[in-house]
């Protein structure tokens, strides 16, 4: 009795130790009032690479004693031209000034500003983009919610009046220039917010002449600041289709030398566009709009170069990087897609004709060496994603020919990777390069994420800090190739171990892969822990054989939902501002704005879903499963029948990829990215187990059960392809005690396919 609970118990104390490991944050302080006065000072098209010693000083010193960061400058409109730019700063969230489509150049800051008194300003225009945002984008912003949480303000510029106007169109105090005598007017209110002109263009001088009349009038702006203030530039917004990070410096009381960082982000170094205003509200002790923010304040965090040009040469890089990716990203993932729907219709004729007649007549069987060619091309297919990410060890970007650098990389990593699994000595096992493949794809990821997720902040497989959804932890293709390498390690080493431990080792591979995913510690995905303990309920409910019951389906439910309903409970304990994405959503469920969260998710899956190339691959995989890998003559239920554990985690992937991609706003594109590795694991192994179906085997001596796994065996007549290598074992990945003697049958846990 002992002996069969022993698995129950360590399932038990796994996943229990699973959502410990999930529900348990950093411990991050409340923020607190560091100055009683705000200064946001903009300029439009500021990067790092226009800051230097020599043209732009007063920044420089600026940033010397300041912390300093990356700005992300995300609005609802790409690319951020600068009036969306000033008005998402005045609102906490993405905004829009209309919805004008940008085909080239950003248009010049055309406004009318009213000035009925010379004191205070008027935007007549202000309650129109008021309407436009709430109505027709999906964000649910208030233009104007910055001025409205605190008594007054100063604009001093056309973009600045932009950001401090009220809802309604008021500026409290604006002036459209600097006056020779700052210090009375930024005196007159808690927060002013200035505009400092635009830096644009290609051309290095005109940016240096641009970035220099910039600096010249900050200097002015940081002779006359109030005392115990809190001065922030940055480069609030983009000139052209480019998409670029910007500069973002912070000096004040309590922000001394270090990276600037915030909860939206989790990146040390980078900042969003929409978290400014709530950090200079959070600055000055006031309360934010918590239903009208999506950002969250800044803070400083340890760990900067002492060298200002050492640090400052980290985010220029990672502009270079991000910029480099947008170009590459596209053009590798259509490559990809029309790669592997090639090699899908080439296995086609491949499975037709992998399975020997048993008389003399019939088609010749396909030549050895056409089918191991084959096979090496499905390895390379599933290993290219976790290559191209570990391809962004070498600093490709910086080339002046990225792309090529890039795919040059990516084919010698590529290259060896296939080599590793092609040249090992269990090369021949049935299931060995489904295994080591699957392994190798999950470690390369997971790797990744406990280290910091270094190579997808902005890798080509990973994600763009430009575009916004996500600055750290696990990305879109990460978790996609994480889901189906953990779930298909966890089959293949399930299949090895006696039929009442396999629940209990695919559940405890699958925690791990749950807390590497869900921690807010590692891939700090929710939904995506959410999805694969799903999936890991399904894998390890049929891992044993027989079919998915009623009884098995509500136990693994009961799993699943234990798991999330414990996170999700642990997470409402959580402070507003420290909440997941599940909490967030349970508490807007609460209040009745839930509805917006929905919309948003339903138009970024509709996004998702038309523009991407992972789509197809999504689609094409589940044509390919559907009509062809799960024929009579497809092999797929032949491999589940023999190992049904292999059945239990393919089953599994597809729901946990389906689930992330749906709750979490992509659509298909976990699915195809999980794709690219499932299916072409999956069309070699059905080719082997087809390759292998008449074969027949017969006990040396004694019953089959006494037989050594590996031991020689005369087969029971010639070999009809003589170059073939002759199993000893016609399932030979599976368990001693499952071993069967004479010919191949279907397995007793599951009926024949």
């Amino acid at each position: 009795m002992l002996r069969r609970l022993v698995p129950v118990l360590l399932t038990a104390a796994v996943v229990a130790l699973g959502v410990a490991a999930l529900v348990v944050r950093p411990a991050t302080r409340s923020p607190e009032q560091t100055a009683d006065y705000v200064l946001l000072v903009g300029v439009p098209g500021l990067r790092w690479d226009d800051v230097d010693p020599q043209n732009t000083p007063t920044l420089w010193q600026m940033a010397e004693r300041g912390a300093i960061g990356s700005l992300s400058v995300r609005s609802a409109r790409q690319p951020t031209c600068p009036v969306d730019g000033w008005q998402t700063l005045g609102a906490g969230n993405f905004a829009a000034w209309d919805g004008t489509v940008v085909t080239e150049q950003c248009p010049e800051l055309d406004l009318t500003v009213e000035q009925p008194d010379g004191i205070s300003a008027n935007l007549p225009d202000q309650r129109a983009t008021v309407t436009h945002n709430q109505d027709k984008l999906r964000w649910g912003t208030m233009p104007g919610a910055l001025a409205e949480s605190v008594r007054c303000t100063v604009a001093v510029g056309p973009g600045a009046a932009v950001a401090a106007a009220r809802p309604f169109g008021r500026v409290d105090r604006y002036a459209a220039e600097l006056p020779p005598d700052p210090a009375g007017l930024l005196d007159d209110c808690v927060l002013s917010i200035i505009d400092l002109g635009t830096v644009s263009g290609d051309d290095p001088a005109v940016r240096a002449a641009a970035a220099r009349r910039a600096d010249a009038v900050l200097a002015r702006v940081l002779a006359a600041r109030p005392e115990r203030s809190l001065v922030m530039v940055a480069g609030v917004a983009d000139t052209d289709q480019s998409s670029r990070l910007h500069v973002a410096v912070a000096d004040g009381p309590g922000w001394g030398r270090g990276w600037l960082t915030s909860r939206s982000t989790g990146r040390d170094g980078y900042l969003q566009l929409v978290d400014l205003a709530p950090t200079a509200l959070a600055a000055l002790g006031r309360p934010a709009p918590e239903r009208l923010f999506i950002g969250r304040p800044a803070a400083v965090v340890e760990g900067r170069p002492a060298d200002l040009p050492t640090a400052i040469a980290a985010p220029a890089d990672a502009d270079r990087e991000a910029r480099a990716q947008q170009q590459v990203a596209e053009w590798f993932f259509l490559l990809l897609a029309g790669l592997q729907c090639l090699l899908a219709v080439a296995v086609l004729p491949l499975l037709r004709r992998a399975r020997r007649d048993a008389g003399p007549f019939g088609p010749a069987p396909v030549p050895r060496r056409v089918v191991a060619t084959v096979e090496v091309l499905l390895i390379a297919a599933a290993l290219a994603i976790p290559a191209a990410l570990v391809a962004d060890v070498v600093p490709w970007w910086r080339g002046e020919h990225a792309g090529f650098y890039f795919g040059l990389v990516t084919a010698v990593v590529l290259g060896l990777a296939t080599a590793a699994v092609r040249l090992a000595r269990a090369y021949q096992r049935t299931l060995w390069p489904l295994g080591s493949v699957a392994a190798l794809a999950a470690l390369v990821v997971g790797a990744d994420v406990v280290t910091g997720a270094r190579l997808q902040l902005n890798g080509v497989t990973g994600y763009s800090a430009l575009e916004g959804g996500r600055y750290a932890g696990v990305g879109i293709v990460g978790l996609g190739v994480f889901i189906a390498g953990s779930l298909l390690s966890a089959a293949w080493l399930a299949q090895r171990v006696r039929r009442s431990w396999r629940p209990a080792v695919v559940v405890l591979v699958g925690v791990l892969g749950v807390i590497v995913v869900g921690s807010p510690y590692l891939g700090a995905d929710a939904v995506g822990a959410v999805a694969l303990t799903a999936g890991v309920s399904i894998a390890a409910a049929i891992s044993t054989g027989g079919w998915l019951s009623l009884g098995r389906l509500a136990w693994a439910a009961i799993a699943g939902l234990a798991v999330t309903i414990g996170f999700v409970v642990m997470d409402l304990r959580q402070p507003l501002d420290q909440r997941g994405s599940l909490g967030r959503f349970l508490t807007a469920v609460g209040d009745g704005t839930s509805g917006l969260t929905v919309h948003r998710s339903g138009a970024a899956n509709l996004a998702a879903l038309a523009g991407s190339p992972l789509t197809v691959l999504a689609l094409v995989g589940a044509v390919l499963v559907w009509f062809a890998l799960l024929r009579p003559w497809g092999g797929l239920k032949r491999l589940f029948g023999i190992y049904p554990a292999m059945r239990g985690g393919m089953a599994g992937i597809p729901v946990a990829a389906v689930i992330a991609g749906l709750l979490g706003g992509s659509a298909l594109n976990v699915a195809g990215a999980a794709a690219a590795l499932t299916v072409p694991m999956a069309a070699l192994a059905a080719l082997r187990v087809l390759d292998h179906a008449t074969d027949r085997t017969m006990p040396a001596t004694g019953p089959c059960l006494d037989e050594t796994p590996g031991s020689a065996a005369p087969t029971a007549g010639p070999d009809p392809v003589p170059d073939r290598p002759v199993s000893p074992d016609p399932v030979p990945d599976r368990p001693v005690s499952e071993v069967e003697s004479g010919p191949a049958q279907p397995s007793a846990e599951v009926p024949a396919g």
